[in-house]
C-alpha cells in the first residue's frame, strides 16, 4: 500500500531560499511540495486548487507579512505552520507572535550561507514538517522515512542518575514543566491563569537559541507571575518561572534550604538542547517528592525517563492528555513507561499549580 505523502507550500520571498528548500525537500519519499509562492497573496491562488498538509511560511514579506497571513490561516482552515525566519532581535519577537497566533514550530534560517543551512539544519527542518504534519486535532497517519540524525543520547550524558540523599521533604516545593511542539500556546494559557504567588517554576521548552528571552519576555508581560529567560545560578523562587535558555540545558540544584538552576553546555540529550530529560532528572535527584513534574505536548519522548525518576522519588507527576494535546507524543511514553500519576487537561494544570502549598 502507497502512504500519502506530506503535502507541503513553501511561502517566502527569496527564490534561492524556495528553490533550496523544495530541493531539500522533494528528495524525501514522504514529503511532496505542491507549490511555492513568493508572497501570501500568491500563495491564496495555489490554495484555491490545493490545500497543503503544512506550510512553510516566511515572516516579512511584500504585500502581506507571515503573521497576517497566518492569523487569517487559523482563522479559516487551520493548518499546521512552520515558521522559517532569520535570528534577529526584532525577528525573534515577531516569530514568538506566530507562535502565540498558532505556528507550530520555528525552523531558524540564515541571512547568508545557505549551503551551510542545508549541511547543518537538514535533520530539524524535516523533523519539524514532519512534527507539524501530525500538529493537528485529526492526526494523519504518517510513517515517516528514516533520516540521517546524530546518536541519541541520554541524561546520562549531561548528569548521573541520583541517590537517596536529598529526598528530605522540606516546605519548599517546585514545579518542573517539559514541552515541545505546541508547547508555546499551551504554557501561554497556563501561567497566565497563575496568581502573582504560587510555587516556584522551572521550564524546558524546546526552542531555538536566542528565541527563549523573547518569549520569556512575552509571557512576563502576559502573567502576573514573573517570567524570564533563567541564567546560571537563579533561585528558584514562587511567582517566578524560569525558562531554560535555548541551546543550554537547565539543571535544578539544591543551595541549602533553597533550590537553584544551572545552565550549562553539553551535547543533545534525545537529540535537544535544552533536554527535558536532563530538567526532570536533575529535579528527581535535588528535589525528588518536594516537586511536581508536568509533562505536555509535544513530539518524540525526551521527558519520559526522567518523568519515571520522578515519579518513583515520590513527586507528583501529571500527562496533559491526548484530547487536548497538539501532539500527544512526549506524554504518551511518560504514561507508557509508568511514570505519571494523572492524565489531565490542559485547562486543569493551572489548578493544579495553585493547589500547591
Amino acid at each position: 500500500m502507497t502512504l500519502k505523502k506530506i503535502t507541503v507550500l513553501l511561502i517566502d520571498d527569496s527564490a534561492v531560499v524556495r528553490q533550496v528548500l523544495q530541493a531539500l525537500l522533494d528528495k524525501e519519499p514522504d514529503i511532496e511540495v505542491i507549490g511555492v509562492a513568493s508572497d501570501p497573496l500568491f500563495a491564496m491562488d495555489k490554495l484555491a486548487r490545493q490545500w497543503p498538509d503544512v506550510i512553510v511560511l516566511d515572516i516579512e514579506m511584500p504585500r502581506m507579512d507571515g503573521i497576517t497571513f497566518l492569523k487569517k490561516i487559523m482563522h479559516e482552515r487551520p493548518t499546521p505552520v512552520v515558521i522559517c525566519s532569520t535570528l534577529t532581535e526584532k525577528g525573534a519577537e515577531t516569530t514568538m507572535q506566530a507562535m502565540s497566533a498558532g505556528a507550530v514550530e520555528i525552523i531558524t534560517k540564515p541571512k547568508m550561507g545557505l549551503k551551510t543551512f542545508l549541511q547543518q539544519s537538514s535533520a530539524e527542518l524535516l523533523r519539524a514538517v514532519r512534527a507539524a504534519a501530525q500538529a493537528r486535532v485529526r492526526k494523519l497517519a504518517v510513517v515517516a522515512s528514516p533520516v540521517s540524525t546524530p546518536a541519541k543520547l541520554s541524561a546520562d550524558t549531561i548528569l548521573a542518575a541520583g541517590n537517596k540523599e536529598s529526598m528530605a521533604q522540606t516546605t519548599e516545593r517546585i514545579v518542573a514543566m517539559g514541552t515541545s511542539t505546541g508547547g508555546t500556546q499551551a504554557l501561554e494559557q497556563v501561567l497566565t491563569a497563575l496568581p502573582k504567588v504560587c510555587a516556584g517554576i522551572v521550564i524546558v521548552q524546546h526552542m531555538p537559541e536566542k528565541f527563549t528571552a523573547s518569549f520569556a519576555e512575552r509571557l512576563n508581560n502576559l502573567c502576573q507571575i514573573e517570567v524570564r529567560e533563567a541564567r546560571h545560578d537563579d533561585r528558584v523562587m514562587p511567582g517566578l518561572a524560569l525558562i531554560a535558555p535555548g541551546g543550554k540545558h537547565m539543571l535544578l540544584k539544591r543551595s541549602g534550604a533553597y533550590y537553584k538552576v544551572e545552565v550549562i553546555d553539553g551535547p543533545q540529550v534525545n537529540r535537544h538542547r535544552p533536554s527535558v530529560d536532563v530538567l526532570f532528572r536533575s529535579v528527581a535527584r535535588f528535589a525528588g517528592r518536594n516537586a511536581v513534574g508536568i509533562i505536555m505536548t509535544g513530539m518524540g519522548d525526551d521527558g519520559a525517563r526522567g518523568m519515571k525518576e520522578l515519579f518513583d522519588t515520590g513527586a507528583d507527576t501529571y500527562a496533559q492528555d491526548e484530547a487536548s494535546c497538539v501532539v500527544f507524543g512526549m506524554p504518551k511514553e511518560a504514561i507508557k513507561l509508568g511514570g505519571v500519576s494523572n492524565i489531565i487537561g490542559l485547562h486543569q494544570i493551572a489548578n493544579v499549580i495553585k493547589s500547591i502549598k
